[in-house]
């Protein structure tokens, strides 16, 4: 059996056709590029049985990667997060079965760490030597330190307001660390320029094919642990929506192969109400969306005012009867709060927000009784110090000694 089943690059706007064994990044029409399999041969030679005994990482699902020599996988031991049922907060909600897919525990502490270990594995095996990247803080911490395990040299340029651990983790990894002040959308700017005058590889969000393709991941281990049952509902913070277009990838390259079966999960977008484009666009019922100005939040990752990817992260929306929804930083701060004390869960913002999310259309009845709701947290809480604001305790430390 292959250790991949790699096919070819498609483009989902005009449908050209590309090859997987070089460099290849925007597609001549300016669309990303599609990583294709080998269905066919896979439905026939691939079963689930074949998992049984695998290490529990996302290369698990190595016949679905893109890599095609295990020799070139870089790994920090990234995938297969825990899917955790979180009672006490799914009453609160008036959700039947709410479940989190906490992406904290993965190396470098985000979910970025997926795309990464899938980008730079790949990378490797086309021969990249150097590559850049525009990062609102994680993506380019993630990338910092794969690229740095797989001996290639990195630039990240981020905003100068991004969390500062997500700069540390850059630097550390000995990355070239450029701040930028501005927006990731200027940052963009800065890589699109280092790129054509260095002749870097560009691995900004869906620039290169391969990203998505392990955010993909999530949506399989997803159903691997509910027993090869989709759930009815999946949210997702959405910024660059990388993930919530690989979730719907694999659900689709699943169903084709016949591991699972039944309708898709309706897929959620979850934004800011100081950065909601796709929010906006889904509501006017557009195919993309527009430059959304003086974009705000203290979710930083999905402070995203226009994503290369919108109109397939509004695909996925429209073709399984999802939403797209904002959330205000109030909203996000108190549910962070919430999780955090009825389920012991100390997650990012991002996260919150997604579940802020969960909580809106549960009270507007759009979750209905008896659904099974999945909800990404994209990441560790403790990455994220300066957007905690946490009330002062009624006693000191020294008066409680005092008053004992």
């Amino acid at each position: 059996m292959s250790y991949s089943y790699l096919s070819h690059l498609e483009c989902p706007q005009c449908g050209e056709n590309y090859g997987a064994d070089s460099i290849q990044q925007l597609c001549v029409c300016g669309s990303p590029l599609l990583v294709r399999y080998k269905l066919d041969n896979l439905k026939e030679e691939w079963s689930r049985e074949a998992l049984l005994g695998r290490k529990p990482d996302l290369w698990r699902y190595h016949e679905l990667l893109p890599v095609l020599d295990s020799n070139n996988v870089v790994t920090l031991g990234e995938g297969m997060t825990p899917l955790l049922e979180l009672p006490r907060l799914g009453a609160d909600y008036g959700i039947t079965t709410l479940l989190m897919k906490d992406e904290s525990l993965v190396p470098s502490g985000s979910f970025k760490a997926r795309g990464a270990a899938v980008g730079v594995s790949k990378a490797k095996e086309l021969g990249v030597e150097k590559l850049a990247m525009p990062t609102n803080g994680n993506a380019g911490a993630a990338w910092a330190l794969y690229s740095a395990r797989a001996g290639i040299e990195a630039t990240i340029v981020m905003p100068q307001d991004a969390p500062k651990i997500t700069r540390s983790e850059v630097a550390l990894a000995g990355a070239k660390l450029y701040l930028v002040n501005g927006l990731i959308s200027d940052a963009g700017k800065i890589v699109a320029q280092e790129v054509a005058d260095q002749r870097l590889y560009d691995a900004s969000t869906l620039k290169e094919p391969y990203r998505i393709e392990g955010k993909k991941t999530m949506g399989i281990e997803i159903v691997e642990q509910l027993g090869w049952k989709m759930p009815d509902v999946i949210l997702y913070p959405t910024g660059g929506g990388v993930g919530l277009i690989g979730i719907y990838k694999a659900l689709q390259e699943l169903q084709e192969i016949g591991w699972v079966e039944g309708k898709l999960p309706r897929l959620v977008a979850v934004q800011a109400e100081g950065c909601a484009p796709i929010v906006k666009a889904w509501q006017e019922k557009a195919e993309r969306s527009e430059f959304w100005p003086d974009s705000t939040t203290v979710a930083f990752g999905i402070n995203v005012p226009k994503a290369l990817g919108d109109f397939l992260v509004l695909k996925a929306i429209y073709e399984t009867d999802g939403v797209a929804i904002a959330v205000s930083d109030d909203e996000m701060s108190l549910e962070q709060a919430q999780i955090a004390r009825l389920e012991g869960s100390f997650i990012c913002p991002e996260g919150a927000a997604a579940f802020a999310a969960a909580r809106k259309l549960a009270h507007q009845g759009w979750i209905k009784e008896g659904e099974t709701v999945v909800v990404l947290n994209t990441g560790a809480g403790i990455k994220y110090p300066d957007t905690v604001q946490v009330s002062p305790p009624l006693l000191e430390i020294g008066e409680f000694i005092t008053k004992r």
